[in-house]
């Protein structure tokens, strides 16, 4: 079997030919599933081109029924996975449910146990697993996410905080790699996972893929949230978020919060906490990051306008806080980058 390691800085050395599959449930979400099936069948078209080419990926669909169709009713040819060859690496594309309830409704389908099996008899093996989108509610199902960091879909956070409260989930997060596990962010970050996968083998050639796809590094997804989307989640976490929106200018007060909320200020925390894996502060933060994201972008008001808006006192503080919660500074936000 490939020896396959993450370290500390997140790198995973294969030392031979790597067998990846791909665990395809019914209605797998199309687009996902053809990140991963395009960026790795280009990539072994394109390992000849360097000058030292890795080994080739052997990939296989593999599922836990015979018959697999898409979310958009394609038929999937896959081989069931007792058939299989012990696996090295796994990764599990998202499924086509993309909202909570029926996301919720998806995972007590019958094949979800069936498929959590093969996770765990896959992972005693020694595989590496690895789940984009809502797939990586598939893998904290097994229950081997417990205790590890992980990441996904921004808006299925609060979801996914409440069903597997073991897990630190950073949603933030576009990859999030914890030990033999990674799981990565929302629709297009299927790309980013089989990179990831492909910059273990052969840095070069992960880099070259990358330029054929058009992907730039990106590490966050943060900068796509939408802040009241997340709230309405939860009856307190919106009314909270209603009183913080028209607070952004006149700064934060917890007391204050809570009493908007119509409740106590350690209730308010908690419930916060359990939703959105914030403290209301760092959400107030949010808010006032994505309306001067706005105001930048909209309007040819100066850094420091943008920043009396928003409730600091020059734009000083403003770029610092665009910066660590975004990564990118205000000439690229301005720019729409």
């Amino acid at each position: 079997m490939t020896d396959i390691s993450i370290g500390n800085n997140d790198n995973i050395d294969i030392i031979a030919a790597m067998k990846l599959h791909l665990l395809v449930c019914d209605g797998v979400f199309d687009l996902g599933l053809a990140a991963f099936t395009d960026t790795v069948g280009l990539a072994n078209a394109m390992a000849g081109s360097l000058p030292q080419a890795p080994a080739h990926i052997e990939l296989t669909l593999v599922g836990v029924r015979r018959r697999i169709r898409t979310a958009q009713g394609l038929t999937v040819p896959v081989v069931t996975a007792h058939g299989v060859p012990e696996p090295d690496v796994v990764l599990v594309p998202a499924f086509g449910d993309k909202m909570p309830d029926t996301l919720s409704a998806r995972l007590t389908r019958p094949d979800v146990p069936d498929a959590v099996a093969a996770l765990q008899q896959w992972c005693t093996a020694g595989a590496h697993l690895g789940a984009a989108c809502s797939g990586s509610f598939l893998l904290a199902e097994s229950g081997l996410l417990d205790g590890h960091r992980a990441t996904t879909s921004w808006w299925l956070g609060p979801m996914f905080r409440q069903r597997y409260p073991n897990v630190t989930l950073d949603e933030s997060r576009m990859i999030v790699n914890s030990t033999r596990f990674t799981t990565a962010g929302a629709a297009l970050a299927h790309v980013d996972l089989a990179l990831r996968i492909i910059r273990g083998r052969s840095p070069a050639l992960a880099a070259l893929v990358a330029r054929y796809l058009l992907v730039e590094t990106r590490s966050s997804q943060a900068e796509f949230v939408i802040p009241d989307h997340l709230a309405h989640a939860d009856p307190m976490v919106e009314r909270f978020e209603c009183w913080a929106r028209r607070r952004l200018a006149q700064g934060f007060s917890l007391a204050e919060a809570a009493s908007a909320a119509g409740t106590s200020e350690r209730t308010l925390a908690r419930r916060l906490q359990s939703v959105l894996g914030k403290t209301p502060l760092s959400y107030f933060q949010d808010l006032r990051v994505e309306h001067a994201v706005h105001l930048l972008r909209t309007g040819n008001a100066s850094v420091d306008q943008v920043a009396a808006q928003v409730g600091y006192s020059d734009g000083v503080a403003l770029r610092a806080l665009l910066r660590r919660k975004l990564g990118r500074g205000v000439r690229e936000l301005r720019r729409g980058g």
